[in-house]
């Protein structure tokens, strides 16, 4: 007997070593007992150690894509990934703007684990005004976050200050993520314009942490999909994050890849 099953949207590049991107959101869906659709933005080649090369896919055809799949299938919750181009980012948020009705999370996948450039820079002001107002849930990094307010954010009180200022940008949601703070604990901050949470975990020891960004945007967005509001859909994300990292891989010469695995 056919069943209904929860769709989700990832609009991301692909990931030849296959630890972030395309393929660790579709993984996430996939765990999360969502069927996954997508639409390719670029295609990179990369492994452990880095980005060789990539290929950037014509905005028109990446529109294409999400037009394709948004006409057919209900989809319930999308996410943004590697978007690459800021004619792609206009593209996109120009087929999500006509849309309107999809629970959107934006992870501005700036640059690589390894520091490769994945986002023009005029890309960020695109993202910054036309895909923010649009996103039910915004994930930046510290990095991320600086760049979005071109001010440092480095700490806990910072990370709070981000969050409101993020929020004026359009989001409903702000989470700032501090995997990068140092010390044996984890905290991100979310912020919905009423409720400001720390939340906090303890730090995984492991040097194999590619594709932890995908992950967690990847698992917000399954979370909303299956009826989650945004601080469960969080708090979910983060505890799939903490599986992937337990059960990282040590494959290749550098930073090898999470692996998610299944919770309840």
């Amino acid at each position: 007997m056919a069943r209904r099953r929860k769709v989700a949207l990832t609009v991301a590049g692909s990931d030849s070593g296959g630890g972030a991107g395309i393929q660790a959101d579709c993984r996430v869906f996939f765990l999360m007992g969502i069927h996954a659709v997508c639409a390719l933005t670029s295609v990179t080649a990369q492994n452990t150690e880095g980005v060789l090369g990539r290929f950037d896919l014509p905005p028109g055809l990446v529109a294409a894509q999400m037009e394709a799949v948004l006409s057919d299938f209900p989809v319930d919750a999308a996410k943004t990934g590697m978007l690459a181009r800021v004619e792609t980012v206009r593209a996109v948020a120009e087929v999500f703007r006509r849309r309107g009705s999809v629970l959107l999370v934006v992870d501005p996948v700036l640059r690589s684990s390894t520091g490769s450039e994945l986002l023009d820079p005029d890309g960020i002001e695109v993202m910054r005004e036309e895909l923010l107002p649009l996103a039910a849930v915004f994930t930046p990094n510290l990095e991320e976050a600086s760049t979005f307010l071109g001010e440092e954010v480095a700490d806990l009180k910072t990370m709070r200050q981000a969050a409101a200022e993020l929020l004026e940008m359009g989001p409903r949601c702000v989470v700032v993520k501090g995997g990068h703070l140092a010390g044996g604990e984890v905290c991100d901050v979310f912020y919905d314009g009423r409720r400001m949470e720390v939340l906090s975990g303890e730090r995984i020891p492991t040097v194999n942490d590619h594709g932890t960004g995908c992950v967690f945007s990847a698992g917000v967005a399954a979370g909303l999909a299956l009826g989650d509001d945004p601080l469960q859909a969080v708090i979910r994300a983060r505890a799939l994050v903490r599986s992937a990292l337990l059960n990282s891989l040590d494959l290749g010469r550098g930073r090898g890849p999470v692996f998610p695995v299944f919770l309840p």
